[in-house]
């Protein structure tokens, strides 16, 4: 099977609620996206602001301060209306491939945080869904979303800054072409936040960041020649 690949504008946030991007000024600067993701510790009313003016799909992770709940005229809602939650699942959008975990490594009594060892349970409960992705997509895994950034790459040597072990081995072994990630805050101009680690462009997007992806666009997600694992969704956004 022949795949083409083909641009593709992404806008990712994380961290930091932007106040141009919580306005009608969102519209004009980013209308033109395909896709938008959240690395974490965003309110809801936050990205559900965003992708109901923008009117694209939303796939988004916790991060270790995320409210379980949030209440608004709608009522209670235990994630943004409308998104894609990617922690522990594998989707497949438009023939993007895509997997996320959520929270940080463990440092007090927070929600959402996990010691290194739980946090190899999360990353190895994606494998059978991503050697599903090799068979049926011919790859791996496109996109990576977490909250917090793989051992040794943009993290801190404070224990809630700490990098996660699982996320570097899922990077040499599963090869995606982008890590998104947020949780390290940046406040200097000469902070590193983009990083080459073999196959994978790995990118810190506290606040927002605006990438164009090069990524394979032939293979319909919703074309199945056999049932995929339960990990394995399609991406379609509720309605």
């Amino acid at each position: 099977m022949k795949t083409t690949h083909r641009a593709r504008r992404i806008l990712i946030l994380s961290d930091k609620v932007v106040d141009f991007i919580y306005s009608p000024a969102v519209q004009q600067r980013f209308g033109h996206v395909e896709m938008v993701i959240s690395c974490g510790d965003l309110p809801y009313y936050y990205l559900e602001y965003v992708i109901s003016v923008l009117n694209v799909p939303l796939f988004f992770v916790r991060g270790n301060h995320a409210k379980v709940v949030e209440y608004g005229t709608c009522g209670e809602r235990r994630a943004p209306w409308g998104a894609v939650d990617l922690h522990r699942r594998a989707v497949c959008h438009e023939g993007v491939l895509l997997a996320g975990v959520e929270g940080s490594v463990r440092y007090s009594a927070g929600p959402f945080q996990y010691t290194q060892a739980e946090m190899w349970g999360h990353v190895l409960s994606l494998v059978p869904a991503l050697l599903w992705n090799r068979l049926r997509h011919g790859r791996y895994l496109d996109i990576f979303v977490t909250h917090a950034p793989p051992w040794g790459i943009h993290d801190r040597s404070d224990l809630p800054h700490q990098g996660i072990k699982a996320f570097r081995w899922l990077l040499k072994t599963f090869r995606p072409a982008y890590h998104f990630h947020g949780h390290v805050h940046v406040y200097r101009p000469d902070t590193v936040t983009h990083t080459r680690f073999h196959h994978t462009q790995v990118i810190n997007t506290f606040g927002y960041r605006e990438v164009d992806v090069s990524l394979p666009s032939a293979v319909s997600c919703r074309r199945r020649e056999a049932t995929p694992p339960p990990s394995q969704e399609d991406g379609r956004v509720a309605p």
